[in-house]
């Protein structure tokens, strides 16, 4: 059975880590369980930059979608594989510009779903849906995506941080473009994934976490491989880069010091 049609679980599996999760412990949030701390702990023994990692990547996301709102007026945005609500969501960061800003989040993970009906219950523009981010079709067909979303406007569609969790068989490149072609001309694209031009570090990490989550994992790529998930779109400037890198705040801001693998992607226009 696809992970499009694979039934979903409102079961929280503490036996497995889950990827959102160990996201979540990452950027210092608590809830996670042990198995994820202890994934998370074994991971960083081998590639420890991933925590800055993750807060990097965080923090491009919302330098992303505030981007988005002030300076391309997007109003509606469809958050692919969201993981758990922490400080900064992109429905917060959308509102500050717009309060009229709608966000769709998207996630198969069953806590993921429960925290965020918690946390959007009082906010009308704004849901949370439990399915695979590879369902295309059921996606854009939900009641919720059909109450928020005006397809015959501009979108912006994120995927931060989890192509990397869909395997080649899976055609992640494939995603990115079926879901591109379904969005008005002048929607926006904010992508970016794990790479390393390392081959041990590629090959280390896809291993640990196929096995630690039982399958929920694709692969560490390389950056030429994300770079072709956007072809025939219009990337913006500073181009694909080090997440970090991609349009910071200050000169003084974060950067990824470590090299052993990045985050590593940007925004693209549907012209």
């Amino acid at each position: 059975m696809s992970q499009e049609t694979r039934p979903q679980s409102s079961a929280v599996d503490v036996s497995v880590p889950s990827v959102a999760r160990m996201y979540d412990y990452y950027l210092g949030g608590k809830d996670n369980y042990a198995v994820d701390r202890e994934a998370c702990d074994e991971l960083s023994k081998v590639v420890p930059s991933t925590q800055v990692l993750a807060i990097n990547n965080r923090r491009f996301l919302q330098r992303a979608v505030r981007w988005l709102a002030r300076e391309r007026g997007i109003r509606q945005f469809i958050d692919h594989g969201s993981g758990l609500p922490t400080q900064d969501n992109v429905h917060q960061v959308a509102q500050q510009v717009d309060p009229e800003s709608r966000v769709v989040y998207v996630d198969n993970d069953p806590i993921v779903l429960a925290h965020g009906r918690a946390l959007l219950e009082e906010n009308d523009h704004t849901a949370v849906i439990q399915a695979d981010m590879r369902d295309t079709e059921g996606i854009f067909g939900s009641p919720e995506v059909e109450r928020l979303i005006d397809f015959s406007r501009p979108v912006a569609a994120l995927f931060v941080s989890v192509l990397h969790c869909i395997p080649d068989s899976d055609d992640p490149g494939g995603l990115v473009r079926r879901v591109a072609d379904r969005l008005a001309p002048g929607s926006y694209l904010v992508v970016c994934q794990l790479v390393s031009e390392d081959a041990a570090t590629r090959d280390f990490v896809t291993k640990f976490m196929d096995e630690s989550t039982h399958g929920q994992w694709g692969r560490v790529r390389q950056a030429h491989e994300l770079a072709a998930f956007l072809d025939g779109l219009e990337v913006e400037e500073p181009g694909l880069v080090e997440v970090s890198t991609w349009r910071p705040d200050a000169d003084l801001g974060p950067r990824q010091l470590t090299k052993e693998w990045i985050e590593f992607g940007g925004v693209a226009r549907k012209v």
